[in-house]
């Protein structure tokens, strides 16, 4: 295992996947946590901003090319951008279920799955994990 291939990357991607990486960690604590107390408000925002930059950063990451400079990640991205607002209304209208329901989605969804698809042999992540 090296972070070399991630440090050597454009400075956009280690920026991005660095807070994907504590967003996932805080993500973990998060649905582990006690609910609804203040160290999760505390942890959930920043967690939403964390999420907030990780999905706006994709959008100078154009590794994988599909339409123009744009990929599906980016479509995740938009996806995220637009739940994680609807996410913090859904816990500020104690909207409980629908809270859970759409933080959990952008967790596994731009966390869990994304991430998966990072430790595809060519890319960056599986070169920092598996070697080159």
């Amino acid at each position: 295992m090296s972070l070399a291939p991630l440090l050597d990357a454009a400075p956009a991607i280690p920026l991005h996947a660095f807070a994907a990486m504590v967003a996932f960690v805080l993500g973990v604590v998060q649905l582990a946590a006690p609910k609804g107390t203040l160290p999760h408000r505390t942890l959930g925002w920043i967690w939403v901003l964390l999420m907030a930059f990780v999905a706006a950063s994709a959008f100078w990451i154009h590794h994988i090319r599909l339409w123009g400079p744009w990929s599906p990640i980016h479509l995740l991205s938009i996806f995220t951008l637009v739940m994680l607002p609807l996410g913090v209304w859904r816990a500020r209208r104690h909207k409980v279920n629908a809270h859970r329901w759409t933080m959990t989605s952008i967790f596994v969804g731009a966390l869990v799955i994304a991430g998966a698809f990072t430790l595809v042999p060519g890319r960056i992540m599986h070169a920092v994990i598996f070697g080159q």
